[in-house]
C-alpha cells in the first residue's frame, strides 16, 4: 500500500472517531433513561460505575498498565471521579428520573464547551476575546427557551433541572481539572480509580437515600450494561484521549452536536417529541455553542 493510501486511510480513522465518540456519548442519555424506569437513580449510577470499575481494572492489568507511584496521582484522580463522575452523572440521572426529557438534559449539559472556554482561559491559559459573546449569549438563550418551552405546559418544578445544572458543573470542573492535573496517569488506571471513587460515592449516597430496588431486572441490567460499555468506557476513553491530544476548547467542539443527536433518539426510541419552540431554542443554542468554538482565538 503506499504513502498516499496510508495516509488517506488514517485521516478516515481519524473522521471516524469523533462520530462513535457523539453517537455513544448521546445514547447515554438514552440508557439512562431506561435505566431509571426501574430503578432510582443513584442505585442505577452505582451499579454502572461498578461495571465500569471492573471493565477499566481488567484491561489495566491485561495492558500491564503502570501503576501511580505517588498519593498526588491517586488524589487527583479521586477528585476527577467525584466532579467528572459522581456529580455529573448523580445529577443527570436525578434530574432525568425526575421528569428532565432526555433531549433537554443533553442539552443543558452540552452546555459544557462554553463554560470550559472560559475556566480554559483562567487555568489553563487559553486566551478568549470578545469574539466569544455572542456564541455564549446564544448558546445560554437556546437552553433558556427550550426550558420555558418545557415549564410553560406544566407545573414549575426547578428541582430536576438544578440537579441536571449540578451535572454540567460536574462536567465542566472535571474537564478542567482533569486537564490540568492529570495528564501524567494511565488512562485505564485513572479511569479505574475515578470509576472506584464513583461507585462508593454512589453507594453511599444510595444506601442513605433511596430503596435500591430494580422493578425489572433484565430490562434494567441491559441498560446498566449499555451505558457502562458504549458511554462510561467507549465514550469517556475518546473523550480523555482527545483532552489529552489537544486544547481543552478545541476537545469538548464535539458537544455542540450531541443535544439534537439526543433528541432525535429520543424522539424515535422514547417518544419524547419536543414542541416547535423547544426546535427553535435547540437551534439557537447550537448555533451559540458552535460559534463559541470555532471562532478563531489567540
Amino acid at each position: 500500500m503506499s504513502t498516499i493510501a496510508l495516509q488517506e486511510k488514517q485521516k478516515e480513522r481519524v473522521s471516524i472517531l469523533p462520530i462513535a465518540f457523539v453517537i455513544l456519548w448521546s445514547s447515554g442519555y438514552i440508557g439512562g433513561a431506561f435505566g431509571v424506569r426501574y430503578s432510582e437513580p443513584f442505585t442505577m449510577t452505582f451499579f454502572r460505575f461498578t461495571t465500569a470499575a471492573i471493565i477499566f481494572l481488567a484491561v489495566a492489568l491485561y495492558i500491564r498498565a503502570p501503576w501511580p507511584r505517588s498519593w498526588v496521582s491517586y488524589a487527583h484522580a479521586a477528585v476527577v471521579g467525584l466532579l467528572l463522575q459522581v456529580l455529573q452523572f448523580g445529577g443527570l440521572y436525578a434530574g432525568i428520573r425526575g421528569g428532565v426529557p432526555a433531549g433537554e438534559a443533553a442539552l443543558i449539559v452540552g452546555m459544557m464547551p462554553i463554560f470550559v472556554i472560559l475556566g480554559a482561559s483562567r487555568f489553563l491559559g487559553e486566551r478568549i476575546s470578545w469574539r466569544d459573546l455572542p456564541g455564549s449569549l446564544l448558546g445560554i438563550g437556546g437552553v433558556a427557551i427550550v426550558v420555558a418551552s418545557h415549564l410553560g405546559t406544566h407545573s414549575v418544578n426547578w428541582a430536576p433541572y438544578f440537579y441536571v445544572s449540578l451535572a454540567l458543573v460536574g462536567i465542566t470542573t472535571g474537564t478542567i481539572y482533569q486537564k490540568k492535573f492529570l495528564t501524567g496517569i494511565n488512562l485505564w488506571v485513572g479511569c479505574f480509580i475515578q470509576m472506584v471513587v464513583g461507585s462508593l460515592v454512589m453507594l453511599l449516597l444510595a444506601e442513605t437515600t433511596e430503596t435500591m430496588q430494580v422493578t425489572e431486572v433484565l430490562p434494567f441490567a441491559a441498560a446498566v450494561a449499555w451505558i457502562a460499555l458504549m458511554n462510561s468506557v467507549g465514550a469517556l476513553t475518546l473523550l480523555y484521549e482527545m483532552i489529552r491530544r489537544g486544547e481543552a476548547s478545541k476537545a469538548t467542539n464535539l458537544f455542540h452536536v450531541i443535544p439534537a443527536t439526543t433528541q432525535i433518539m429520543a424522539s424515535a426510541v422514547l417518544g419524547e417529541f419536543p414542541s416547535p419552540t423547544a426546535i427553535v431554542g435547540f437551534l439557537v443554542s447550537g448555533a451559540g455553542v458552535y460559534l463559541m468554538n470555532n471562532t478563531p482565538r489567540k
